[in-house]
């Protein structure tokens, strides 16, 4: 394969490169790095209101005082998850306070780097077909790697049942969630370097925070630090290849949406709150099922969306050869 696609510059980058931003590498990830804090301190505001009464007396609990500071913050995190888990209004009140990692991440490339909204992605050409395209790509991805854990014999499904409302509502949050993380990682992040440095340069570096920036999930590890650094590399492609974020944005959606309320699987380590079906690991051996981290941390996940790479890297050395 032609090695010149690394450095292919869809127009949002070229676009991008016109922003008046930080012009050094360091200097964009420290930008991002405080961007990335105020958004995470926006969209707890919400959840950590509701979910104040359990946290204040969790933190009253002695057992808790004597763990290491590493410890202690597993605890928490895996407390808030179960918290998520068992209070849907928590759950859907996090999903939907996402929407302030579009609006901090639109604020400071409009008002920052002075950057235009179709440099992010945000394009009126082909905007709803790209979108319903992205919710059938999402959901066949999905359904593969669901049904790859089936017919191996990995996983079992039962049928669950759930309350209409709560999946329509959790359908609404993972709809914003899920452009959320693709404006906060590659609509910004990757716009804003692939505008000034390497294609390839920009699209590692936006994986790479993808997959850190879920670190603090239960049940995240190795295996499935690099599935989500692989779906960031996809994600970047896409991107690339259709040069929006709508396509992305609806796939990621959809991708959650049906991992966890299709499904029945934990979604990056977190329950979700309705589930049609409910899959279960017929074993215990992790890089099958993904452990506690859900199905996203599992070799079929590994196979879906490598060949979803190597399909997008066909589709930008087509357009790279026509340039």
């Amino acid at each position: 394969m032609d090695t010149k696609i690394l450095d292919y510059k869809p127009k949002m980058f070229r676009e991008a490169e016109k922003n008046s931003g930080a012009e050094s590498l360091p200097g964009k990830l420290i930008a991002f790095a405080v961007v990335f804090i105020i958004i995470m301190i926006l969209e707890s505001i919400a959840p950590t209101i509701l979910t104040m009464p359990q946290i204040s007396q969790l933190a009253e609990d002695p057992e808790l005082a004597r763990l290491e500071f590493g410890d202690r913050f597993k605890t928490m995190v895996g407390v808030t998850a179960g918290i998520m888990s068992a209070e849907p209004a928590v759950m859907i009140v996090s999903l939907f306070s996402t929407i302030f990692g579009i609006l901090t991440s639109v604020v400071y490339c409009r008002m920052m780097e002075l950057r235009t909204l179709s440099s992010m992605g945000f394009r009126k050409e082909k905007a709803g077909a790209h979108y319903l395209r992205g919710l059938l790509t999402g959901f066949c991805l999905m359904a593969a790697i669901t049904g790859l854990s089936l017919v191996t014999g990995v996983n079992r499904i039962a049928f669950e049942g759930a309350n209409a409302g709560l999946l329509l509502l959790s359908l609404a949050g993972f709809l914003v969630q899920g452009m959320s993380e693709e404006v906060i990682f590659r609509g910004y992040l990757m716009t804003t370097i692939g505008g000034s440095h390497k294609t390839w340069l920009a699209v590692a570096i936006s994986a790479a925070a993808f997959s850190l920036a879920h670190a603090g999930n239960p049940g995240y590890g190795v295996f499935s630090g690099f599935n989500l650094a692989l779906f960031g590399v996809f994600a970047s492609m896409y991107i690339i290849a259709f040069d929006d974020i709508w396509g992305i944005s609806a796939i990621h959606s959809i991708w959650n949406f049906t991992q966890g309320n299709l499904w029945g699987i934990s979604v990056s380590g977190t329950d979700g709150v309705a589930s049609i079906f409910r899959t279960t690991a017929k074993h215990d051996i992790a890089i099958l099922t993904g452990g506690e981290f859900g199905i996203e941390g599992s070799i079929f996940t590994t196979i879906v969306l490598g060949a979803g790479v190597y399909v997008l890297l066909r589709r930008i050395q087509k357009k790279s050869n026509e340039v």
